[in-house]
């Protein structure tokens, strides 16, 4: 795998190539999902539930963003590292810059992900024209969990879906390098991919996304609770971490995950 970058990722979307995006918080998980062929490493703020244990995303601080992004990023040499900005960390975009800057002037990671649709407009533009790569994430959205009234799948209804389309196509407008589609119809989600120039991850968001990302301890059998529709277990039908890892870009790149059980309509 060679170093991949925004343009490598675009070209791939142009060429029909699915590529692939898992979280990673540590050195360890690093090394293994680069190894395996993962071209996209997420630092998310999902490490508030799976490492810190906490009900949400919402306690996570940026300088634990910093230190876990830098774990990764100390160790990768070819796999884009994308980081969270956590919750509150883009109030205004003036802080937006500065957090991003953090994330990858300590942290080292090559694109940072922030939540929300048209309300980001002006923050995700102040952003790139300032050279800062930026995945927007739409659809459900974890940092405002307490307002959509809990996890639940987005876009469901005329209004909504055209919503997030809309958002879809002026974040695209603003500078967005790629979008992240987050529970939603697989045929809106299939709408927003072909509706877009950028590269479209899906999570909950159907087969027809140009990548797909999950959790990392999700997709190894270690959800505390009732795994999410979304996920599969790659672990139970290998022999090893690492093989679950080479499986899960397998199967991602083939279209055989996610299959009709793992998607919503």
């Amino acid at each position: 795998m060679n170093k991949i970058t925004t343009t490598t990722l675009k070209k791939m979307k142009v060429a029909g190539e699915k590529f692939t995006c898992l979280t990673a918080y540590d050195a360890s998980f690093a090394i293994a999902q680069e190894e395996a062929g993962v071209e996209v490493i997420l630092v998310g703020d999902s490490l508030g539930m799976v490492v810190k244990g906490q009900n949400s995303t919402l306690s996570v601080s940026m300088d634990e963003m910093v230190y876990h992004t830098s774990n990764v990023s100390r160790v990768c040499q070819k796999s884009l590292i994308m980081s969270d900005l956590p919750f509150a960390a883009d109030i205004t975009k003036e802080q937006a810059y500065s957090n991003s800057a953090r994330l990858i002037g300590e942290g080292g990671a090559h694109m940072v992900k922030i939540e929300g649709g048209v309300t980001m407009l002006e923050t995700i533009e102040f952003l790139a024209q300032r050279g800062v790569a930026v995945c927007s994430h739409l659809g459900l959205l974890p940092q405002s969990v307490y307002k959509m009234g809990g996890y639940r799948i987005q876009g469901r209804t005329s209004q909504e879906a055209e919503q997030i389309l809309n958002d879809a196509l002026e974040l695209e407008k603003a500078g967005a390098d790629i979008i992240l589609l987050e529970c939603v119809p697989t045929e809106l989600a299939s709408r927003i991919t072909n509706s877009v120039n950028i590269p479209v991850i899906g999570i909950g968001a159907g087969a027809d996304c140009d990548a797909q990302v999950l959790v990392c301890y999700d997709m190894l059998g270690l959800t505390n609770g009732t795994p999410a529709r979304f996920v599969k277990n790659f672990l139970a039908e290998t022999h090893s971490i690492q093989d679950a890892f080479k499986t899960y870009v397998e199967q991602v790149k083939n279209s055989q995950f996610p299959a009709d059980e793992h998607t919503f309509n």
